[in-house]
């Protein structure tokens, strides 16, 4: 495949945890992905994005590491890891792994040193600060997952930072062997044949070093949380988003030019995209940028629009790319967070976006949130929110594989988070049964999508419409631009287009009940209709 195989592709992403259970012990493993490699080819896609599996004490499933270079025994081992390369280099599938490098879990080796004393090898590791004169915390600074972002350690008698849970320590940036030891455990996963890193939280590796505390918002908009968290209260100026961050990235960029290794990085701030577009500056950063900006509950035609314009505005400015993504194992799954839109057009829409796209596991069979007990939640998060906010759960169930199968096909036994009864009509082999399915629909619009990439990665240019149509043509140098509309709206509309000459795709994936036509100049779209066609210039 060629080098840039990372532009325009479609990333399938694996919550290894819910995948599929290959030894009945109620959790998925990487055993049970490679049992399901041939399904995931089948859809279409170029590349698997697996979170993380590696050794953890398990306080945040696995975004707490204690050991970077080994396997978590629930997940299996390194040999099973390199069961799975083998098998999808196989297929045709490119693997990145979901690499946490912000911080640690408070068990890692590291950080066990580290707290012991203020003069140790290791002292310097992490972000560590004196109380204040009375005590309190050095400045106001918050963890994502609710209240203040520092703990006090009794050894060293100091607090240490913590921007998530109390468990994952981060890591002090600014001390060069820390940046050194973080460059090796990346280089560990390439020798060992990963074509590419999902960096998580990767605005987070640097904080202010005087330790100024942020202001208030001024407006409480953050992208990764929700509005009723403290953390959406403040502008967090000096906790992450530093400069010197860009240095760290672009030294990280050269080791992953060595081994040909290609990149994604997660970025959740107040302000995204221009953080973005410097993180992903062609050639010297990231690859591409992670965007929250499509996982939010507002999917009007303006917003959309205004959103997907403004990035790739932004990312123009560095010839940066951008990575989409509709779901994730973080927010509500899109089939209820944009119902009653259909799947059909929701996907459609996330495969028509210029950029690289992500597809999280389930999504392609149109899978809604579960809803998960109280009594059975095992998100820190959601049990910390709740009720307001029911946590991460919901979209974190096990795939459902059979509908007949006990639980679902995905383990004998009973799993680590209920299988959803809603789920199982819509299981895999119920699916494929189907001809007029979501599935199908879904590998007949990502053959369509990977038939036409080039066309797809060309310059999008808006059309001035009113909600609740959004519409775009892709430009593409001597052929016939794409034009694109969507109805968002469970209303017929209607809009007059210019005298240009008007031809439907041939090869459309759009299923009949959702397909526009055009007449006499105009298109007539049925309810949540969708126009695919060439203008002829």
């Amino acid at each position: 495949m060629r080098k840039d195989w990372w532009r325009g592709a479609v990333i399938y992403q694996i919550y290894p945890r819910s995948f599929k259970d290959s030894n009945g012990d109620g959790v998925g493993d990487l055993p049970g992905i490679t049992s399901k490699l041939s399904y995931i080819a089948e859809l279409g896609v170029d590349a698997i994005w697996i979170s993380p599996f590696f050794r953890s004490p398990m306080k945040d499933f696995g975004y707490d590491v204690s050991d970077y270079r080994d396997v978590d025994p629930i997940f299996g081992t390194l040999a099973d890891f390199d069961e799975l390369i083998s098998k999808a280099h196989a297929l045709g599938l490119k693997v990145i792994i979901d690499q946490v490098l912000s911080h640690t879990s408070d068990q890692h080796a590291w950080f066990k040193t580290s707290r012991q004393s203020r003069d140790n090898s290791k002292s310097d590791w992490y972000v560590w600060a004196d109380a204040r004169s009375d005590g309190s915390p050095p400045n106001n600074w918050l963890s994502v997952f609710g209240g203040s972002a520092w703990r006090w350690d009794t050894r060293r008698c100091q607090y240490y930072l913590h921007s998530f849970l109390v468990e994952q320590a981060d890591l002090n940036f600014h001390n060069p062997e820390v940046q050194e030891a973080l460059l090796g455990e990346v280089r560990f996963w390439c020798e060992r044949g990963v074509d590419g890193f999902r960096f998580d939280a990767c605005n987070h590796h640097f904080h202010d070093q005087a330790l100024r505390s942020n202001p208030p918002a001024v407006q409480q908009k953050v992208s990764t949380v929700r509005a009723d968290n403290p953390y959406a209260m403040q502008m967090h100026w000096y906790d992450k988003s530093q400069p010197e961050n860009l240095d760290f990235l672009e030294r990280l960029r050269e080791v992953l030019d060595e081994y040909g290794a290609a990149s994604v990085g997660e970025v959740g701030d107040e302000d995204a995209a221009p953080i973005m577009a410097d993180y992903t500056e062609e050639g010297k950063r990231l690859h591409m940028a992670y965007s929250f900006a499509l996982t939010t509950a507002d999917h009007s035609a303006d917003y959309i629009r205004d959103e997907v314009k403004r990035l790739d505005r932004m990312l123009g400015l560095t010839r940066g790319w951008a990575c989409w993504a509709l779901s994730s194992h973080d927010v509500v799954r899109v089939a209820s967070r944009w119902a009653p839109q259909p799947p059909v057009l929701w996907m459609t829409l996330l495969a028509l976006l210029s950029g690289s796209i992500c597809i999280y596991q389930g999504e392609e069979l149109g899978l809604p949130q579960a809803d998960v007990p109280f009594e059975k939640l095992q998100d820190p998060y959601g049990k910390t929110f709740w009720p307001e906010f029911k946590g991460r759960d919901g979209c974190r169930t096990p795939m459902p594989w059979m509908a007949e199968g006990v639980q679902g096909g995905f383990s004998e036994v009973d799993p680590w988070l209920p299988m959803a009864s809603s789920h199982l009509p819509l299981a895999v082999d119920v699916q494929e049964r189907q001809a007029d399915s979501m599935l199908q629909f879904c590998k007949q619009l990502l053959q369509w999508r990977r038939a036409n990439k080039a066309l797809l990665a060309q310059k999008t240019r808006w059309i001035s419409v009113a909600q609740p149509l959004l519409g775009f043509v892709r430009d593409q140098e001597r052929k016939s631009p794409l034009l694109t509309l969507f109805n968002l709206s469970d209303k017929p509309q209607s809009m007059s287009l210019s005298d240009a000459g008007m031809e439907a795709l041939a090869d459309s994936p759009v299923p009949a009940v959702y397909a526009a036509y055009v007449e006499k100049g105009t298109a007539f779209l049925p309810p949540y209709g969708i126009l695919l066609s060439t203008v002829h210039v």
